[in-house]
């Protein structure tokens, strides 16, 4: 059965897609475009370009996370907690070149370079110019900057994506006048981002796979310190603007996949905690299927 997926943004923790996607394919479920954001691109990009399940956990199994961590030329210089001070002026810890090397060796793997060898419509993925201070979806505004979406690399677009503020430098995104725009993670704008349906409506179930807990009403977070307010307002950010979408009667639709030990930059994760996280997407998907009535 095809059906249209949304997959949220979420770092380490993407390992449960894994299971998702593995529990979908077992209930036979295909998907026919899909959308997502951050870690939900790069999943994104890998099942529209027609990787299985078990594709992508062999995949993984044979990569160390902190292979995508390039340090910076300043991170490189100031020690310990001092490289801090080089996101001062090199706008990130991480180059993120290698993220975007590596994904785009796996991709032309399966024959995709550009958006135009995948399917029309079937892939968008979610980022942040702030130099326009506009959100971006990829590949469909970028003719608003003069450029032509079919010819822009799915994993340039992707590392765009997964850009997170301060930890990977923004991606520099030029215009057919040769202007800059600065381009960061779309997780601190929409992170889960199923509105995106809603614009291009079809006939097929639409399903969203989120790496958090069912939210409850009435929650509430403590805010104690500088460093709890600070997370507190990018969480504000990631979560207000998807939650309006959800809360209108689509979280029918949304599996919760509740991870709660595993954090966005966790890139030390060990063999046990990936398997982990991979049981627990498979699992959760598999008891939502037997209940969801599409």
């Amino acid at each position: 059965m095809l059906i249209d997926g949304v997959f949220a943004g979420g770092g380490a923790k993407a390992f449960a897609f894994i299971g998702t996607l593995e529990a979908m394919e077992k209930k036979n479920f295909q998907f026919s475009r899909i959308a997502g954001t951050s870690a939900g691109a790069i999943m994104g990009s890998l099942i529209a370009s027609g990787y299985t399940s078990k594709e992508i956990k062999k995949m993984f199994e044979d990569v160390e996370l902190d292979m995508f961590l390039d340090p910076t030329a300043w991170a490189r210089t100031f020690p310990h907690l001092l490289k801090w001070v080089g996101v001062y002026w090199g706008l990130g810890l991480y180059k993120g070149n290698k993220l975007e090397e590596w994904l785009s060796e796996k991709l032309e793997a399966k024959g995709v370079r550009t958006f135009a060898d995948l399917p029309d419509h079937s892939l968008r993925l979610v980022a942040a110019d702030i130099t326009r201070k506009r959100m971006l979806v990829l590949p469909d505004d970028l003719s608003n900057y003069g450029l032509i979406p079919d010819s822009f690399p799915v994993a340039r677009a992707v590392r765009m994506s997964c850009s997170l503020p301060f930890f990977f430098q923004p991606v520099k995104l030029f215009d057919k006048n040769g202007s800059s725009s600065l381009i960061v993670d779309g997780g601190i704008l929409s992170n889960f981002p199923m509105w995106l349906f809603r614009r291009h409506r079809s006939k097929r179930p639409l399903l969203g796979f989120q790496l958090n807990p069912e939210p409850h009403e009435g929650e509430y977070k403590h805010i104690n310190n500088a460093l709890e307010l600070y997370g507190s307002i990018f969480e504000t950010m990631q979560k207000s603007h998807d939650s309006r979408f959800v809360d209108a009667g689509h979280g029918d639709n949304v599996v919760f996949i509740p991870v709660e030990k595993v954090k966005t930059t966790s890139f030390s994760l060990s063999d046990a905690d990936r398997t982990e996280l991979i049981e627990l997407g498979f699992h959760t998907t598999m008891d939502f299927l037997k209940t969801w009535s599409r």
